[in-house]
């Protein structure tokens, strides 16, 4: 099985690469993932549970990095074992090259898989391949977004407003929030 796309990540080539090589930020983004952890600088352990049309296992597998190129570039070899499941190894190429304030993150994974994931076809397992990817990278692109400061968002005025009233407001939240810390530290 082959796959290969790119994506445009809302954040600059560093932080992209710093939330490639980040185990949380990596284990909230792969869909049926239970852990993942460093086992070395180039090294992570995972367990992942995978649900392919009939076939449901839970994968124990390694991935190692080669070819690194920081921050621009690095293989990720992988392999796992899922028990009567099945077994499934590859490697992926990525690349990062910086487009604006974005990252055009480029890949190109090569996997095998072997016993009952085998079985049940290519067509299933590429398209289970492509959703899990696409899921990856939605909610890999919504951790890098950025959001409005909130202090931008608090301290809008609505049109028209004097800056006059607009302490005031203030003044009135602190002093409520000041009632409410006292009320409860006393009673």
């Amino acid at each position: 099985m082959e796959l290969q796309g790119e994506r445009l990540i809302p954040a600059d080539v560093q932080r992209t690469w710093a939330a490639l090589n980040d185990p949380l930020i990596l284990k909230d983004c792969i869909a049926g993932c239970e852990s993942l952890e460093r086992t070395g600088d180039d090294a992570f352990h995972a367990v992942v549970a995978v649900k392919v049309g009939p076939v449901s296992a839970r994968f124990k597998g390694s991935l190692k990095m080669s070819n690194v190129q920081a921050p621009t570039a690095y293989t990720i070899n992988f392999e796992g074992q899922g028990g009567p499941a099945g077994f499934a190894k590859g490697s992926a190429d990525v690349s990062l090259v910086p487009e604006g304030d974005d990252t055009r993150l480029s890949y190109a994974a090569r996997a095998q898989v072997g016993g009952k994931m085998a079985q049940i076809g290519s067509r299933l397992i590429d398209a289970a391949a492509g959703k899990v990817t696409n899921e990856f990278f939605n909610a890999f692109e919504e951790k890098l977004r950025p959001v409005a400061p909130a202090e931008l968002v608090v301290a809008t005025a609505p049109a028209g407003a004097k800056a006059t009233d607009m302490r005031m407001l203030w003044w009135l939240i602190a002093a409520l929030i000041a009632m409410a810390v006292a009320y409860f530290t006393l009673r």
